[in-house]
């Protein structure tokens, strides 16, 4: 078997584009995609648009009660909804742009907004 053996000018080679793959991989992947705002929806009309970096707490009527959304220190959560599985709440919290959490037997939606949102689409 060969042995593979690099000279000093592959060496730098493979420097140069080590440093030029983590420089662009700072510039453009990781993308400041924190949210500022939210965004709640009842029925698919706003309800109430939030800033997330004013801490309260929220009660969201909905057809089959009122879901209890909690906003803290740039994050939001629903903390209880009347659904029966309660996928929303076990969601936890959201602070990235474009962070959905649903409650649909009660038809209330939560999401975050940011400039440059980390997610663009919901695929399931």
């Amino acid at each position: 078997m060969m042995g593979f053996k690099l000279s000093r000018g592959d060496g730098l080679v493979w420097l140069l584009a080590a440093t030029l793959l983590a420089g662009l991989y700072t510039a453009f992947w990781q993308a400041d995609g924190h949210g500022a705002e939210a965004v709640v929806l009842v029925n698919g009309k706003r309800w109430a648009r939030l800033d997330l970096f004013h801490n309260q707490d929220l009660e969201v009527p909905g057809p089959l009660g009122h879901s209890h959304i909690q906003v803290r220190d740039g994050q939001a959560r629903f903390v209880d909804s009347p659904c029966p599985n309660k996928l929303c709440v076990h969601t936890g919290w959201l602070s990235q742009g474009g962070e959905v959490a649903i409650c649909l037997p009660n038809k209330v939606s939560l999401q975050i907004l940011a400039s440059d949102p980390r997610f663009d689409a919901i695929n399931f």
